[in-house]
């Protein structure tokens, strides 16, 4: 299929996936089948929700058993949402509380949890929500990428984790798990294509090695064409296109049920494009597109590429002496990228497009710069000693040690000048930090458990940056090196009302450890940010009903978080900041709801309701420097006065909803229809408020049509994401005009999937 065939592709094709699925889904709720369906691919003999086992607390448990908010997202939903080349950044609002965006393409997701996250773009960026894959932390926003595949589940724990995952967990916990290697013999293969020459293939195989040990390789490999034309350079299908690859390889030894070592190898590899900016997208006094935008074409002088490799490797090592278990947890990450984008999205009124009319596309003046990552190199190591689960009382105690060196560099490019190099930063950054923790769950009655913990955690930054060419010339080294021990932890009350359900009530505190701000190549001084604090209350309800078939948990919850990191983004001075503010309040309430409507009818819905709110009177940040209409009053310096403002990215409202119909046919197959669609509600992107840099409320769907055979094993399936084309703003740049970052387009195609 010709990429321009793919574009014609969708519009009729989407609209009778849209009618079939709507028609489908609705006949479902009266209709009494005789054959039973669980939320997978295939027909099962019951249609009953099956136990979800999670490691929230780092021990297997019962998700209904766990008073923590958290949300489930199964391997069925990561495949769905990931048919259209998605990367981790598909988790944005697919469960309660969280949102996640980007200003780098695929390379450096930012997730925010009730409202709290950094939209800091430097490669140093400190983030309150933390990313644990297979038990090792991500630190660096390079590794929070790595793709989404092979996977059991991700768990999202909300709220702060600070006993059990410690630092910069005070925003909560995104947990990765991936599939393990086991005795049998097991494996799939998934592949698919669709618009734009988006291509995705995806295969595991595992199993027995020897009496002792089991094995697993699984790999991605994720491709879409060029599809942004260029008019400033008449390059047609220039921009936009990627190829995306990653593999994992997993051993397991297991002679006896006393010990068993796990060893996990994984990399990945990218190239494409770095995100597209579009100057001049946004309207004056308005959040929508000027006039005429179009979402494939651009007129950029700046260069565009981008590069990435991340690898790294894992240990786990488990004993089991009687009632007690010891497990030691190793890990390395490493990771090297080079990202170049045109920052001001346009061309400089000096230069002559290819096409002379999208004059509306001019800049003040141009930006072009690189962010390079030589050097990253992490080091983790936890031990961690606990008692049989069965008991009573049940307990564990455990150390954690974390080193991580980095070294950053950032370019900026004269333009006019073939594009000569004109500014260059080199950052470097040497992070150590250690704590011991322990937590106890005790079962005073049946009835009624109590489960408190606490941790003490010491954390030493060593920082350096110096400008060696820039605007106005060398400055540097500037050093510094912060450093804050401090304890958190957590008091929880668990209530059994009958067998199946269960209220909670919750009180835990985190911090973020600080963070040193040097992107230096605009400014003459690094910043540092004191550590922020935050201290929740929670109180929530866990339910299943008795023939368990829907299954239904909510929360309510309260913050106060002192000294929140703050990053001042661009604006007039073009200078990126850390800064605290004094306090910031956050309350809302979420659920999420899984249910079979009918034996062939599965659904799931989830929602949140997000208020946050700045609290200092002084806290000021520049403004606008492209023209943008400031709705905050200013101070006697130009600044805008920001107490009151809600946080930037931190939708009000967040709600998904997912539905599954299955009509078996034969004495092996079903045909399905299965849709998902989240919503969000509009969102801020600066610390300022304005009427331009805003995005509105935005609805997004997508549809699976297909058939299934052999017990599911085999399947074919026709899919479309953002099956509305609905086009939005997600993201803005304001130091020289009104740049925005738009969402992908309607993607249709087809995919295979076999399992063995």
């Amino acid at each position: 299929m010709s990429l321009a065939s793919s574009r014609r592709m969708p519009r009729r094709l989407v609209i009778a996936l849209s009618i079939a699925t709507a028609l489908t889904a609705g006949a479902a709720i009266g209709q009494d089948a005789s054959s039973n369906t669980q939320p997978s691919s295939a027909p099962t003999r019951t249609a009953t929700l099956q136990t979800i086992n999670v490691t929230a607390e780092k021990r297997t448990e019962d998700l209904q058993k766990v008073p923590i908010s958290m949300t489930v997202v199964t391997a069925e939903k990561l495949e769905a949402f990931g048919q259209a080349g998605d990367g981790v950044l598909q988790l944005a609002s697919r469960a309660p509380s969280v949102y996640a965006e980007t200003s780098y393409g695929r390379e450096f997701p930012r997730f925010y949890i009730r409202g709290l996250g950094n939209s800091d773009f430097d490669l140093n960026a400190s983030q309150p929500v933390s990313m644990v894959y297979d038990d090792i932390v991500q630190e660096n926003p390079i590794l929070k990428g790595f793709p989404l595949f092979d996977l059991e589940q991700v768990e999202v724990l909300r709220g702060p984790q600070g006993t059990l995952f410690g630092r910069n967990s005070p925003a909560g916990v995104i947990k990765f798990e991936s599939r393990k290697p086991t005795q049998e013999t097991e494996g799939y293969a998934r592949v698919s294509y669709g618009s734009y020459g988006t291509a995705n293939a995806e295969a595991a195989i595992g199993g027995k090695i020897s009496s002792s040990w089991s094995g697993r390789i699984s790999a991605l490999a994720q491709h879409r064409d060029g599809w942004i034309d260029n008019d400033y350079t008449g390059k047609k299908d220039d921009l936009g296109g990627y190829n995306d690859r990653a593999i994992r390889l997993q051993a397991l030894y297991k002679a006896t049920e006393d010990f068993d070592a796990l060893i996990n190898v994984h990399g990945r590899w990218l190239d494409g494009s770095a995100m597209v900016n579009r100057a001049n997208s946004i309207t004056l006094g308005g959040d929508q597109f000027v006039p005429g935008f179009d979402r494939d074409s651009v007129s950029q002088d700046g260069r565009n590429k981008q590069h990435l490799f991340t690898w790294g490797s894992n240990l786990h090592l488990n004993w089991h002496f009687g009632d007690l278990n010891f497990a030691s947890i190793t890990g390395l990450e490493r990771a090297t990228t080079y990202s170049l984008g045109d920052v001001d999205g346009g061309y400089d009124a000096s230069g002559t497009p290819a096409k002379a009319s999208f004059t509306n596309r001019v800049t003040p003046f141009y930006s072009e710069t690189a962010d390079a990552l030589p050097k990253d190199r992490q080091i983790t190591q936890e031990f961690r000693l606990s008692n049989d689960s069965a008991e009573r009382l049940k307990w564990q105690v455990g150390t954690y040690y974390f080193d991580e060196d980095i070294a950053i560099t950032n370019f900026s490019y004269d333009t006019l000048n073939n594009h000569v190099l004109n500014g260059w930063v080199d950052q470097s950054q040497r992070t150590k930090a250690w704590a011991v923790f322990g937590s106890a769950d005790f079962q005073f009655t049946d009835e009624f458990d109590v489960r408190a913990g606490a941790r003490w955690s010491h954390d030493k930054r060593d920082f350096k940056a110096e400008r060696f060419l820039g605007f106005t010339g060398p400055v540097g080294p500037l050093t510094s090196d912060p450093t804050d021990a401090r304890w958190s932890g957590d008091l929880t009350g668990t209530w059994q009302l009958s067998k199946n359900a269960n209220v909670y009530a919750r009180i835990a505190n985190g911090f973020r450890a600080p963070s040193v701000q040097g992107r230096i190549n605009f400014a003459n001084s690094i910043s540092t940010a004191k550590p922020e604090t935050i201290t929740s209350y929670e109180i929530g309800f866990k339910s299943t009903t008795d023939d368990n078939k829907l299954r239904f948990n909510a929360d309510i919850y309260k913050y106060n978080m002192h000294n929140q990191q703050l990053t001042a983004v661009g604006g007039a001075t073009n200078v990126t900041q850390l800064i605290n503010a004094k306090k910031t309040e956050g309350y809302g309430a979420e659920f999420d709801l899984e249910a079979y409507l009918t034996p062939q009818f599965y659904m799931t819905a989830g929602g949140s309701y997000n208020h946050t709110e700045l609290k200092d009177r002084n806290l000021a940040v520049a403004p606008c420097g492209g023209g943008c209409t400031v709705l905050d009053p200013l101070n006697a310096t130009g600044n805008a006065l920001i107490d009151g403002n809600v946080l930037p990215n931190a939708p009000k409202w967040i709600g998904t909803w997912t539905a599954r119909y299955g009509i078996p046919y034969g004495e092996s197959g079903e045909f399905f229809v299965y849709t998902d669609w989240n919503y969000r509600s509009e969102v801020n992107f600066f610390l300022y408020d304005s009427q331009e840099f805003r995005s509105k409320p935005f609805l997004e769907g997508g549809v699976r049509i297909g058939y299934n055979w052999e017990f599911g094993k085999r399947e074919i399936a026709l899919y479309g994401r953002n099956i509305t084309n609905k086009k939005v703003i997600t993201g803005g740049i304001d130091f020289n005009n009104r740049t925005a970052f738009v969402n992908d387009p309607r993607v249709v195609g087809v995919e295979f999937r076999a399992e063995l």
